[in-house]
């Protein structure tokens, strides 16, 4: 969730009243709720690969990269660096690729490349600028994007800034046509006590800024009235850990108020755990533990990286740390404590969200700007949303609403609605030329209000008790075709057809392309797709 602000109602950010969470009792292993199965209708659907498959895999495109790249066209200074591998039960590979140029990373010269069982060959590719500069060699010396880097840090207000790493050089495609650039990485602390990790990007040639960055993924949330639940523990000795071995081996840490390290491993004497300072532990384990869970047994995703490791978990960050926030350099969630250290931001949704911020990383990494921005924290809000719904908790019955247990608004009202976005204040309902200027939790309202048309149509509905009205930007009628299968479609859209630099009107080819694959070109679902973009004015 990046980071949480208020809307314009509020001109400061509130922290979030949380409900207190009741002790839980952890007792054998965790079973994931029951869900719709990979859909059949076709052999779209992705088959899941066990981690010695999937390292298999990577290894035989990366054998191949170079015989790939002269087949779809590149020049001989450009190379393949393999990132992933989905292969659908039909047999069709995507293989996604980062790109070299005379050995320079090429940011923003990434795509994928699709390979039927028959052969034929089509390519999404982030850019399609030829990736060509007139030199390799920079005008401009490292220590002077090093100042550029350093002074956009400090406009963020960002304290304890460091550039100890020299910048390297890198080809900035991202953005029109491809320059030879810096990319220098400042580390620091926010304004509200998170860790900073700054990429900016610099021109090689002028020094100007191109492009900024911050890699921390932050979000604030409410730790929700979870009940009794059940955690997969590990017993070591006498003791029992809060270690995840069914899945991938997830730990849950006490960083104890500090604002570094990997903290001490959750124990206790007779698995059952609850109370105190082990609450928040518990609340992110099993929020951990459903995430994982949801994206296995609904999508075949073994791990938010695909690779069947686990991230890890730290709570009790800091002194009254009003937010969590995923890291993926750490591979890790972290979560403070709120206001007086007395509310824990550990909950599900907040799980969800934020590791989702990590399967986008691993998967598509839309850029955090512009319109790849709104879909990448819109993609975090669908899947957080889908997870909760997949959780079936009584407690917390899963709706649209984002947020809706925090009332950072001060009035009870939900940080974000999908049906009609607007209602936040300021979020968008429908896409413009300029939405892309909005601040990407609010320009993601076009993503997310389309994923609640796609998934239950527009018009007055009561769901799980929670009553929505979505309109349509041209007041046509939308028929939903079900959560499960809207959620399929994205997902596929995010793993095979989406690029770091998709906008809205590539995400509505990226989604029929997957509705396409999954149904057929001719079914309700991709013709529901294609009406749920039009009635978000992305057409």
């Amino acid at each position: 969730m990046r980071r949480i602000s208020s809307t314009p109602r509020k001109n400061t950010l509130r922290a979030a009243a949380l409900v207190a969470s009741a002790a839980m009792v952890a007792v054998g292993v965790q079973t994931g709720s029951a869900s719709a199965q990979p859909d059949r209708a076709t052999g779209a659907s992705a088959v899941q690969l066990s981690s010695a498959q999937r390292a298999s895999a990577l290894v035989d495109a990366q054998h191949h990269a170079s015989a790939t790249a002269a087949k779809i066209g590149l020049g001989a200074a450009e190379k393949l660096v393999v990132r992933d591998v989905v292969k659908d039960a039909d047999g069709t590979v995507h293989t996604r690729y980062e790109r070299t140029y005379e050995g320079l990373p090429v940011l923003g010269g990434d795509l994928v490349v699709h390979e039927a069982a028959n052969g034929t060959r089509s390519v999404t590719r982030a850019t399609d600028a030829r990736i060509s500069v007139a030199t390799t060699s920079a005008a401009l010396a490292p220590s002077e994007a090093k100042k550029s880097a350093l002074s956009a840090a400090a406009a963020k207000k960002d304290t304890r800034t460091s550039a100890s790493a020299a910048p390297r050089k890198v080809i900035w495609a991202a953005t029109g046509k491809p320059v030879l650039a810096y990319e220098t990485v400042v580390t620091g602390v926010q304004k509200d006590g998170t860790p900073s990790e700054l990429h900016v990007i610099t021109d090689a040639a002028t020094g100007r800024k191109l492009f900024q960055n911050e890699a921390i993924e932050t979000g604030s949330g409410t730790s929700t009235y979870s009940g009794k639940v059940t955690l997969t523990t590990t017993k070591s000795g006498s003791t029992y850990q809060l270690t995840d071995g069914a899945r991938g081996g997830h730990k849950t840490y006490d960083l104890k108020q500090n604002t570094s390290g990997t903290g001490t491993l959750f124990t206790d004497a007779d698995d059952v755990w609850g109370g105190g300072r082990q609450t928040a532990g518990v609340d992110a384990h099993y929020g951990a533990a459903v995430t994982w869970d949801f994206y296995k047994n609904t999508f075949g995703r073994n791990g938010i990286r695909g690779d069947g490791k686990g991230a890890y978990s730290r709570v009790h960050y800091g002194s009254n740390y009003v937010n969590a926030f995923w890291d993926d350099d750490c591979f890790c969630m972290t979560y403070g404590d709120g206001e007086g250290n007395s509310h824990p931001l550990t909950s599900l949704d907040v799980a969800a969200h934020e590791m989702s911020h990590g399967v986008t990383a691993a998967t598509a990494g839309l850029n955090y700007s512009g319109e790849s921005g709104g879909l990448n924290e819109a993609t975090s809000d669908i899947f957080g949303t889908s997870a909760e719904f997949y959780a079936k908790n009584a407690s917390d019955p899963g709706d649209y609403l984002i947020g809706e247990k925090i009332d950072i608004n001060g009035d009870g009202t939900p940080l974000r609605y999908m049906d009609k976005p607007s209602k936040d204040g300021a979020s968008a309902d429908y896409w413009s030329s300029g939405v892309g200027n909005k601040d990407v939790h609010y320009s993601s309202g076009v993503a997310n209000h389309f994923f609640y048309l796609l998934s239950e149509g527009s018009g007055a509905k009561t769901i799980n008790g929670v009553r929505y009205n979505s309109p349509t930007s041209d007041g046509s009628k939308v028929t939903g075709i079900g959560r499960a299968k809207a959620e399929k479609i994205w997902y596929k859209a995010l793993t095979t057809y989406m690029t770091s630099t998709t906008n809205y009107k590539a995400a509505r080819a990226a989604t029929l392309k997957a509705a396409g694959a999954l149904y057929g070109t001719t079914s309700a679902e991709y013709k529901a797709v294609g009406a749920a973009w039009t009635g978000v004015n992305v057409k």
